[in-house]
């Protein structure tokens, strides 16, 4: 079977998995999402020996799957010639237990006969040492040991573990659950246990899923989206990865394969940005935590743009040769080169999040004075750094320049800082962040701005562009009717959209010339259309994206122009943040539903 990513994602913001269209576990990894995968079957060529969890039915024809209804609770039903029918419920826990939110390090699954007489197999095969090997076993009456690289999984199960052992085809006559998590035992009967515990889980969400403030159109994209944003945040400490795949090659044989399960600040901050426009003040919360802790490590220094999970700042870079890649595809890469580069707008993402825990009421924990000098250093640094050289938020690798974007970020760290310290009653505090917000946007027309073609450059002294100039309006360093910006726009347009798609950039950068248009500024260019007054364009457009959406309603980073395949890691938060961006800013106003 030649892998593709219209996978399906479970999760409990604890562990996820992706599970392919029949039902087949190929991607989960433990025990972080940054972790060693214990499913690596998408990473390694068509035909893996291991690293999948599936289902064989005999005689197999059809096959149908779909989430339960506002919830990343998955069901699959196989269907055989003879009509024989199964259902597979997959799922991650997460409930309330013990008054606190109970999501351990486990996958649960039902089987059921829906139909017939279905005979079966359950193959169960997890990996060890980045795919190198089949998980070591052991076993006892009810439950499977799995020995994988930096975790032991348990399987207790009610269907007969010789069956699982041996992968015997069986005939499945009555349900059968699966939990396959720590290495302790289950406290009660699997089956009702299970059972319970995907209808507290569905609980879970679905309540969720009711305290967001939707738009009125495109309400079932939308909660596909924020629910699978909610699926990326590593809980315990607030990181939020960028995506839960490596090394999905933006484009065929590309070499750009890439580690995305780590937390870009920039990435994360427009994730929270995009659920707090649906009142998701929850992840909101938990991701200032992380921040302030990222803020307290750099003491007013330097902050690398992408950390791990557990707020690690080394994250090397390294190409596993164990797997064969996606489609065969290599490298594979593990850890990421991009937290040795100089980005400086982080700066402007670290500030932008945290100003709003001065302002808002409803958090259960508001910003302080202490908050606020802490984050008066941030500031300082991004005024520091608002013209020097960088990597810029595409992350080139042999390329330094002062770009247009991370100077305006710069700026917009300075502008906030300045606001909240008024709103604090600090107007008598240091006057940099003042400074700052007067002195780099002058800095910034005068080395980014073209007089000759009334545009900005996408870094100071050069005549390139780049998608990120859109920004420019959200940020409110330009009026989105600013000459400047409409002229800015309209050369974007001319040179970047290919199609219906904008590319991120068309120069050369350190692999060649981009051969993908990147989602997530397509969703820029449709905001760039309402800006202009172009609605019905930015609606067509909206429309085409969300008909590119896998089956389970999500985007990729990349997608190609000749087939609209989906390219790059996968799901990918850009993208989803996109998707809801544009469901708000284009949807019609409830008062129509009147």
């Amino acid at each position: 079977m030649t892998p593709n990513l219209d996978l399906a994602p479970i999760g409990n913001c604890s562990i996820s998995a992706l599970i392919d269209r029949n039902g087949r576990y190929v991607w989960a990894c433990a025990p972080r999402v940054d972790g060693d995968p214990v499913f690596s079957a998408l990473m390694d060529g068509t035909d893996p020996e291991h690293g999948f969890w599936d289902v064989v039915l005999e005689g197999q024809t059809e096959v149908s799957q779909a989430y339960v209804r506002n919830t990343p609770v998955l069901r699959t039903v196989l269907t055989a010639a003879d009509g024989a029918a199964v259902e597979i419920l997959d799922f991650a826990p997460r409930h309330l237990k013990h008054s606190r939110i109970y999501r351990p390090l486990a996958f649960a699954r039902v089987i059921r006969p829906l139909n017939g007489s279905p005979r079966i197999r359950v193959r169960l095969r997890p990996a060890a040492d980045w795919g190198a090997r089949l998980a070591e076993r052991t076993s006892g009456s009810n439950h499977i040991r799995y020995r994988c690289t930096d975790v032991t999984f348990r399987l207790t199960t009610d269907c007969p573990v010789s069956h699982i052992l041996t992968e015997r085809v069986f005939r499945l006559e009555r349900p059968h659950a699966f939990f396959l998590g720590p290495d302790e035992g289950y406290d009660r009967e699997v089956g009702p246990g299970v059972t319970n515990a995907m209808d507290r889980t569905v609980a879970y969400w679905q309540d969720w899923v009711r305290t967001l403030y939707l738009p009125l159109d495109w309400q079932e994209a939308v909660i596909r989206a924020a629910i699978t944003l909610k699926l990326c945040a590593y809980e315990e400490t607030g990181a939020i990865v960028a995506a839960m795949t490596t090394s999905v090659p933006e484009f065929p044989e590309s070499g750009r394969n890439w580690d995305y399960r780590y937390c870009w600040i920039r990435d994360a901050y427009y994730v929270v940005r995009a659920l707090n426009r649906l009142g998701a003040v929850d992840l909101l919360e938990n991701y200032l935590g992380y921040l302030r802790n990222l803020v307290d490590n750099s003491a007013g220094g330097h902050v690398q743009p992408v950390y791990g999970v557990g707020l690690e700042p080394g994250i090397g870079e390294r190409i596993i040769e164990s797997v064969a890649g996606y489609r065969g595809m290599k490298p594979v890469r593990v850890g990421n080169q991009a937290h040795e580069h100089l980005q400086h707008d982080v700066y402007g993402q670290i500030v932008l999040p945290l100003v709003q825990s001065f302002y808002d009421q409803r958090l259960l924990r508001p910003g302080t004075l202490e908050d606020f000098h802490s984050l008066e250093k941030v500031g300082e640094r991004a005024f520091a750094m608002h013209d020097q050289v960088d990597a810029g938020l595409w992350e080139f690798r042999t390329i330094a320049r002062v770009h247009t974007y991370s100077s305006a970020m710069c700026w917009a760290a300075c502008d906030r800082l300045a606001k909240a310290a008024s709103h604090l009653g600090l107007d008598d505090g240091p006057s940099l962040r003042r400074e700052g917000a007067t002195f780099i946007p002058e800095r910034t027309e005068k080395e980014g701005y073209l007089p000759d073609e009334g545009r900005f450059a996408a870094s100071f002294g050069n005549r390139e562009l780049d998608a990120s100039l859109l920004q420019l309006t959200d940020i409110g360093f330009l009026d989105p009717l600013d000459p400047r910006q409409v002229r800015t726009f309209e050369t974007i347009e001319r040179d970047l959209k290919k199609g219906p798609y904008l590319f991120r950039y068309v120069e050369a950068d350190d692999f060649g010339e981009p051969e993908t248009a990147f989602n997530f500024c397509t969703f820029w260019f449709i905001e760039a259309l309402h800006q202009n007054g172009r609605i019905e364009e930015a609606r067509e457009i909206f429309t085409e994206m969300l008909s590119r959406r896998t089956h389970a309603g999500l985007l990729s980073e990349d997608i190609a122009l000749e087939d609209n395949e989906l390219w790059g890691n996968y799901p990918q938060t850009y993208s989803l943040v996109g998707i809801i961006n544009c469901a708000v800013l284009l949807s019609r106003s409830w008062t129509d539903a009147r």
